[in-house]
């Protein structure tokens, strides 16, 4: 069984959106008891990860330390066509991901107890960014 539906996920400017749940509606309307589920984002300025879900420090931290070594308006970078974060924005996702993988086991996401799956938009300000999410297994 393959399932493979499109999300949109409206960000709030550069920061982390927990979309663990919206991932978890597909996973469930999929019958799937058994497989996997991929996660791909169809942008080059925002990433996904898998990261702490109980802490919110732990990705303000990781906010900081990519903003540290990715710094915006870096006068290195030639492509700033849509202003000082948009090539940051770029290298941000290179550094991270665009697609993931997360084993289902028993019909649910097999995540770790304080993992939570992510988009992380890289641009200051809000973006509607579009996610496909795609489950195969047994049901």
């Amino acid at each position: 069984m393959i399932l493979q539906r499109i999300v949109e996920i409206n960000s709030a400017g550069r920061g982390t959106s927990d979309i663990s749940a919206e991932i978890e509606r597909v996973v469930t309307d999929s019958g799937v008891t058994t497989g996997i589920c991929h996660v791909f984002t169809h942008h080059t300025s925002a990433s996904l990860i898998i990261s702490e879900n109980a802490d919110p420090s732990v990705r303000r931290d990781l906010e900081r330390f990519m903003s540290r070594i990715v710094p915006d308006g870096d006068p290195s970078f030639e492509h700033d066509a849509e202003g000082p974060d948009d090539m940051p924005a770029h290298i941000r996702a290179v550094l991270t991901t665009t697609g993931l993988s997360v084993p289902i086991s028993a019909g649910r996401l097999a995540l770790g107890t304080w993992q939570g799956v992510y988009l992380w938009e890289h641009r200051h300000r809000p973006h509607r960014r579009q996610i496909t999410i795609t489950v195969m297994g047994e049901t």
